[in-house]
């Protein structure tokens, strides 16, 4: 459910077919350390001063405590350089240690956290009237947006999901800014998993439910769907989050499973018949490219990352308004043809995405932190992730 952690899992799985020496630090049930092949893994037990800051995201303000031990296993392991995943705890004692050590450090921008910010400030403040909540999120984005400039640019290297916002990095921080992309498992999302047999056309979501995911949306899409004559469909919404007893109230005709995981996830996505994902402040959206390579279109707003990930009229719709995400919706529903056809191309596209190729491009990335040659790097990346 949370793309960071997803992406670290992957890293890791990815290290250990390649055999490269890796050592990736997280959070985790105990404190432990492990070592499969050339893969190292320390897990943190986030502590009682630990707060959520959303469904299964956490951040612990005494995580520092760990630092030592921390600073002796990157040792130990040889570290070369610091990966680390944004401005979380973890990342935060990475950031200290990369300076302590004096190694490279390379940051990874998964979170738009200033949108979040903003969204989530603006929604608190709503009963102040929407010019004044509006007018205070924009000065809460700003604002959070100058703070992870100056984080930023404590790196030698940044890393983005997609291209605007390596665009936007190299901007912001002066860094060299390079593509980190995102990957599927085409055998684990696979249309094969579908063991639907009614004739209810299934609309699915998949993410936390929260503000910045534009949720609430699912609930006018459904009376706008059934006032345009639409009746036999359903919604199917995976995932937890402080918007979910809203969306259990508003959205009648929906199936909620709260978070899924592996096959039971997969057969969630096969099972649909179009993915809609409202958000428009996702850096890159793995739940579409999840949902693609299930053979389910989507359809995504024209902010934020999911938009590079969609073929319009191909693999599904970009919506530049509501209006459009709806006409688009009630588009697929009414034509069986164009569906069909979506569903195979969706598919197909999946195909092309490698996790392989992705933390190849990384590695290119990393030499970078050693010569403006890019020479060859001799070295052991630790991770460290707060997801």
């Amino acid at each position: 459910m949370n793309g960071v952690a997803h992406t670290a899992r992957q890293f890791e799985a990815y290290a250990k077919r390649q055999q490269v020496p890796f050592l990736s630090v997280h959070p985790g049930p105990v404190t432990e350390v492990a070592t499969e092949g050339a893969v190292t893994t320390m897990q943190l037990k986030r502590g009682f001063a630990k707060f959520g800051l959303d469904a299964n995201l956490d951040y612990d303000p005494l995580l520092m405590r760990y630092c030592a031990r921390v600073m002796r296993q990157v040792k130990e392991f040889g570290a070369e350089l610091i990966h680390i995943t944004g401005p979380g705890d973890m990342g935060m004692m990475g950031a200290y240690i990369s300076w302590r050590l004096n190694l490279p450090l390379v940051v990874s921008w998964h979170t738009s956290l200033h949108e979040y910010a903003g969204r989530r400030l603006e929604r608190a403040l709503a009963f102040l009237g929407k010019r004044t909540s509006r007018k205070a999120g924009l000065w809460a984005e700003k604002r959070s947006l100058q703070i992870l400039a100056w984080f930023y640019k404590r790196a030698k290297v940044v890393l983005a999901p997609n291209t605007e916002l390596v665009a936007m990095m190299a901007n912001m921080t002066g860094r060299p800014s390079f593509l980190m992309s995102r990957g599927v498992d085409t055998g684990l999302f696979s249309p094969a998993r579908r063991k639907r047999t009614t004739r209810t056309f299934r609309i699915g979501y998949v993410g936390r439910l929260t503000a910045e995911k534009n949720v609430r949306f699912l609930a006018e899409l459904s009376s706008a769907l059934t006032t345009l004559g639409r009746t036999r469909f359903e919604f199917i919404i995976v995932g937890e989050g402080r918007e979910s007893e809203w969306l259990r109230q508003h959205v009648p005709n929906a199936i909620f499973t709260g978070v899924l995981r592996g096959e039971r996830l997969a057969e969630a996505y096969a099972g649909m018949d179009l993915f809609v994902f409202p958000s428009a402040t996702d850096t890159f959206g793995n739940v579409v490219v999840e949902a693609l390579s299930a053979g389910v279109p989507a359809i995504v707003t024209s902010s934020g990352g999911p938009r590079f990930l969609v073929q319009p009229g191909v693999t599904g719709f970009i919506a530049a308004s509501d209006w459009e995400f709806i006409s688009a919706c009630n588009t697929i529903m009414t034509d069986p043809m164009l569906h069909r056809n979506m569903r195979e191309a969706a598919r197909q596209y999946a195909f092309t995405l490698s996790w392989d190729q992705v933390f190849e491009r990384v590695f290119d990335a990393y030499r970078h932190c050693f010569s403006p040659l890019g020479d060859a790097v001799k070295g052991h990346p630790a991770i460290l992730t707060s997801a």
